[in-house]
């Protein structure tokens, strides 16, 4: 990374899963590397955009093609952060099984905010539940 990479933001309106998907990927991976992000950092990330926008467009927006996402990152030497809003009624976060539990095993639903959790160092559900705001800090 050269000391004048500068802060990177961006903003998307995602109208398609897979296209939009591969739009934010591409364009967040250019901005890891400028930034000096190693490879476990940008697994990560991918992942937790990933399952974010996944969630947003199958659950929030109940798979409404009508309905779009809306994708947020800011990204810097030391961080990257990024916000996730669907258009839907929202949900509490509470409310999803622990998918480790022996009686949720077999559920196929839970993992994707487990793994945003896992991987994030701050997540955050803004009521009423329809945006997600989550930040990866880099190891000091």
């Amino acid at each position: 990374m050269t000391q004048s990479a500068r802060a990177f933001r961006c903003e998307h309106t995602l109208r398609e899963l897979r296209a939009g998907l591969e739009a934010v990927h591409a364009e967040v991976q250019d901005a890891l590397d400028a930034h000096g992000f190693d490879d476990g950092a940008k697994f990560a990330i991918r992942l937790a955009i990933e399952e974010a926008v996944v969630n947003a467009f199958r659950h929030g927006n109940r798979s409404d093609p009508n309905k779009s996402v809306f994708f947020r990152a800011a990204i810097d030497a030391a961080h990257a952060a990024f916000e996730v809003e669907d258009q839907g009624p929202g949900f509490d976060p509470a409310s999803i099984p622990d998918p480790t539990e022996d009686e949720n095993l077999e559920i196929p639903s839970g993992r994707g905010v487990m793994l945003i959790r896992a991987y994030m160092a701050d997540v955050e559900y803004v009521p009423p539940g329809n945006t997600l705001r989550m930040v990866y800090r880099k190891p000091t």
